[in-house]
């Protein structure tokens, strides 16, 4: 039973369309609007589950309008499902800007989740999960993605991008020329039939799709930055402490600050500050 007034938000598949929940679908079937980024694109879903819910266009060049529509229909007690194209909505697609007014107006959110192409594309990469960080679409021009590559090139976690496959190569250059020879998985048409995962480093695969050019919308999915150790060993490491300990630190902090910079146990300094 739908609660009145309030606005669902619901993720819908980002290519094979056996991946919505029940819970969405019940959702579509019951509300009495629903906002869809492209109402095309949409009624392909509606007509596979045969769902004959009206539904208004929400996308990114009438979001503001819209959203003070969908609030006061939501005031007047209307449910309202909210979908984008793919995936969740909020995430690179339309939807913030009415969820922020419903709560600053009081008016119920419910999100039902489900389908997101950034984690399906982070677990397939096979790059470390414990830390990532999304950052959706770059912009389209060089300058301007390269402003946004260089801030992010000594990040200690994986990285997420969205791109369009026609993009795809001038970005991973970018890519290049700020992050340096990385790990990289790009990953193409997820959950279709042609879904691909692609590894290597970043010019690998750039120059590969130079070769056999991308279809279907790519995640970029990057390597954590790990900080190479500088090379050195016991005679480096007491040159350093001693230069520490000029410099006014005390024995233990100089070794521990040499220990540190060298990827080393304080103990190995340690000793080998005994054995000079």
């Amino acid at each position: 039973m739908l609660a009145k007034g309030t606005l669902y938000v619901c993720a819908t598949p980002i290519g094979n369309l056996g991946d919505i929940t029940v819970r969405v679908l019940d959702t579509l079937r019951e509300v009495d609007l629903i906002a869809a980024e492209d109402t095309r694109h949409s009624r392909k879903l509606m007509q596979h589950y045969q769902i004959t819910t009206h539904m208004t266009s929400y996308h990114e060049h009438n979001e503001k309008k819209k959203s003070l529509e969908l609030v006061e229909k939501l005031k007047n007690g209307l449910t309202i499902a909210l979908i984008s194209d793919a995936g969740l909505p909020g995430i690179s697609d339309p939807g913030c800007e009415v969820i922020r007014l419903c709560l600053a107006e009081n008016i119920p959110v419910d999100v039902l989740p489900g389908p997101n192409a950034a984690l399906t594309a982070l677990v397939l990469s096979g790059m470390p999960t414990e830390h990532f960080a999304f950052h959706g679409f770059l912009p389209a021009t060089t300058g301007a993605r390269r402003k946004d590559l260089e801030k992010l090139a000594n990040l200690p976690q994986t990285q997420i991008f969205y791109e369009a496959p026609h993009r795809l190569v001038a970005t991973l250059q970018g890519i290049s020329e700020c992050f340096g020879e990385r790990d990289v998985a790009v990953v193409r048409e997820l959950t279709k039939l042609h879904q691909q995962v692609h590894k290597g480093t970043v010019l690998e695969l750039k120059e590969a799709f130079e070769i056999t050019a991308p279809r279907g919308e790519c995640c970029i999915v990057i390597a954590p930055y790990i900080p190479s150790k500088p090379v050195g060993g016991p005679e480096e490491w007491c040159q350093e402490v001693k230069e520490g300990i000029s410099r006014g630190l005390s024995k233990k902090d100089a070794m521990k600050e040499v220990a540190k910079h060298y990827g080393v146990k304080k103990s190995e300094v340690y000793q080998a500050f005994l054995d000079d």
